[in-house]
């Protein structure tokens, strides 16, 4: 179990160096110059190419039941594609539970469901859907079997008051967890779904119109002064999609408050053309698209710093289930879009061969600050001695034009298709071993580890 990747230029958070690579028994033993071993090993030569830390995804949506729809991506399929796109790790936000139920009851049904299936290392983030005295008092728990991020929601079926959002974060402050929360202002969405559906406005485009940036944008300043009253307890904003709720979290971070950003690439790639296409119902996700202008402010965020994290909210409903669930219109559709093969090779062709964004912010933004903020890091988001042998290797010489046929999830289609990538993923690497080569999958269903992550501490998000 031993593998050397020559002649690639190593890429870390805050360097990069032509490099050999060795990885002995999945974790990494030497960086050099040159290396030249002494026992036999599996060659890679990566002359020419990035080679640089596996992916750490952490938002993707597995085998989620939403009540309207389960996703089309299990743990299987949904690790093989993320494989197959240069990720080795994911944090999955685990769904809602029956009502009433306890933290642990969703952990233990998401064991099962990712237990023999993940191709690669995954964990994921607990889910608080209602409080009271017996959930506050289990959070705890959750973090000392390895669950230390919890998420929130503002608005669905199980959105949280004020008070229980205060009460939320207060404790998961206290007992070493990251609070990570969806904001949208849930009466807006209300008011403005009852009247574009009481005038028959139920094409894809009022979905968009019915979540308007600053509806997001509130919930956003919202968060962020319950978080400040809350003993300035940390703060993790998943998917942002807009310059206002930019704005807002730029401020929080002026006052150095504890607040890390999250977008999408669908958020710096996409914009609400989308939904004046006539197959609109594709691109149905919350919150929705914005205008261009959105786009290039998440940019600004990306190449400045302070949009913390990449990842991709992946959550699959094919055009099947969205046509027949719907019958067209927004309101019935389920939320989501694919993606998770395809953040990496987005991102490095529109962000590092662009010109946007350095090699090195490129791994910070995908690997080495989710693994530091969700507690895998050192193990995970590095190429040093005693990390993990989690390896992806680009070659920015070719070019990929992405195709759904080609992909490796369970969908029956691609937001991307036809976007055309600077770069392609050449070989991924989990744990030392080959899992993607040169656009065939190569690993195994059941590979993956269960991650038990560290508590949150300060030094993880810095």
């Amino acid at each position: 179990m031993r593998v050397l990747i020559k002649n690639g230029i190593v890429v870390s958070a805050d360097r990069k160096a032509k490099q050999d690579l060795l990885i002995e028994n999945g974790i990494v033993r030497e960086l050099a110059d040159t290396i030249t071993p002494e026992l036999p090993c599996e060659i890679i030569d990566a002359e020419g190419c990035y080679v640089m830390p596996g992916g750490v995804d952490v938002h993707t949506h597995f085998n989620i039941d939403t009540g309207l729809a389960r996703s089309c991506d299990d743990f299987f399929t949904g690790t093989r594609a993320a494989a197959c796109g240069g990720t080795t790790t994911i944090i999955d936000h685990m769904g809602f539970g029956p009502a009433g139920c306890r933290l642990h009851h969703q952990l233990e049904v998401y064991h099962g469901y990712a237990a023999h299936k993940a191709v690669i290392d995954y964990s994921f983030h607990g889910v608080i859907q209602h409080i009271n005295h017996a959930i506050l008092d289990e959070i705890p728990m959750m973090v000392d079997a390895g669950i230390s991020s919890f998420k929130l929601y503002l608005t669905y079926q199980y959105k949280l008051s004020d008070d229980e959002v205060l009460q939320a974060l207060r404790h998961l402050h206290k007992a070493g967890a990251l609070t990570t929360v969806h904001p949208e202002n849930d009466a807006v969405i209300a008011r403005k779904r009852v009247e574009f559906l009481a005038a028959g406005k139920t094409a894809p485009r009022y979905h968009a119109l019915s979540r308007p940036a600053e509806c997001e944008a509130e919930a956003i300043a919202r968060m962020i002064n319950l978080a400040w009253l809350s003993d300035n307890a940390p703060l993790y904003i998943v998917h942002l999609s807009n310059a206002l709720g930019l704005d807002y979290l730029r401020l929080a971070k002026a006052r150095n408050q504890p607040v890390w950003i999250e977008t999408c690439p669908q958020y710096l790639l996409l914009d609400e053309r989308c939904y004046e296409r006539e197959d609109a119902l594709k691109f149905i996700l919350s919150p929705p698209l914005r205008n261009a202008r959105n786009n290039d402010a998440l940019w600004g965020g990306i190449s400045d710093g302070a949009i913390d994290v990449v990842a991709t909210d992946h959550c699959t409903f094919s055009m099947a289930q969205r046509q027949q669930i719907s019958g067209g219109s927004f309101n019935r559709c389920p939320n989501g879009l694919p993606g998770v093969e395809n953040r990496l090779l987005l991102l490095f062709s529109h962000g590092v061969m662009s010109g946007r964004i350095t090699p090195e912010r490129f791994v910070a933004l995908t690997s080495a600050t989710p693994a530091k903020l969700f507690g895998v890091w050192p193990q995970k988001g590095q190429l040093a001695p005693g990390a993990d042998g989690d390896v992806v290797i680009i070659d920015p010489r070719k070019t990929t034009t992405i195709r759904h046929e080609e992909l490796h999830d369970n969908a029956d289609y691609s937001p991307w298709e036809g976007f055309q990538c600077q770069g392609a993923i050449r070989q991924t690497l989990s744990h030392g071993r080959v899992i993607f080569n040169d656009g065939q999958f190569t690993g195994t269903a059941g590979q993956g580890h269960f991650l038990r992550r560290k508590p949150f501490s300060p030094f993880n998000g810095k």
